[in-house]
């Protein structure tokens, strides 16, 4: 376990960082304790409360138990933390590890078409302007960035028909851990944000409100770049 000094004092969130990546990562092991609030503050060259804010944080990601007598016990992650700790398990400083893209295709392909079923039973034709807009956005857009914000606003609105408040945290919790990686993940997912006529199956389906068509317009719309993720993964293994 090392942990370098943290370039400016007072910075709960620089703490945090390093405290995290430390559990992650393996540099602590789940059921060792983490050093002492004033060892960690000595070796980081922080305050103590910016050690204890940051303690404070990963007790409630669920990352840590702080146990009176015992100190600060680190949890498996695995097994306590929630979908928030996404983002910092796909992005580890500047690369993406290709095993969490898979298991968010994986997650993406089992979720999918259950919301595009849910908004056709649901919400139906309310939803033909907006999903139309963002169809229209993605048939002009050639950037793989833009293209891929253009598809996810497109699936933000099947959640808003499918009314799930499950599901729409986990789609948020999805979301918010592949934005950051949209740069890297572009190349990937291009071949899929081409296809609009994909997209519009989904969407006519939707607004027909024939559930059954739209699970499995959505199916056809999100396997092949799941199939191709995986044959790159095992070309690369």
């Amino acid at each position: 376990m090392v942990f370098q000094p943290v370039a400016r004092r007072s910075v709960p969130d620089e703490v945090f960082a390093q405290l995290l990546r430390a559990v992650i990562d393996g540099g602590v092991a789940a059921g060792e304790s983490l050093p002492s609030e004033r060892a960690l503050a000595e070796v980081l060259g922080v305050s103590r409360p910016a050690v204890r804010e940051a303690l404070q944080r990963m007790s409630q990601a669920r990352l840590v138990d702080v146990r009176q007598g015992d100190g600060t016990v680190v949890r498996d992650f695995r097994r306590s933390a929630g979908l928030d700790l996404l983002p910092r398990l796909l992005l580890r400083g500047e690369t993406v590890d290709l095993a969490v893209v898979r298991d968010i295709l994986d997650a993406r392909l089992l979720i999918g078409p259950e919301v595009a079923a849910l908004a056709a039973a649901r919400a139906g034709d309310r939803l033909s302007r907006p999903l139309s807009d963002a169809i229209d956005a993605l048939a002009v857009t050639e950037d793989p960035v833009a293209s891929q914000r253009h598809a996810l606003a497109y699936w933000d609105h099947l959640v808003d028909g499918a009314d799930s408040i499950v599901y729409r945290l986990v789609f948020n919790s999805l979301r918010a851990a592949y934005e950051p990686a949209l740069d890297l993940l572009g190349p990937l997912m291009a071949a899929e944000v081409s296809r609009t006529d994909a997209y519009r199956a989904v969407a006519a389906a939707v607004t027909e409100a024939n559930p059954d068509h739209a699970r499995s317009a959505a199916l056809d719309l999100l396997s092949p770049a799941t199939e191709a993720f995986l044959t790159v993964i095992k070309e690369l293994t």
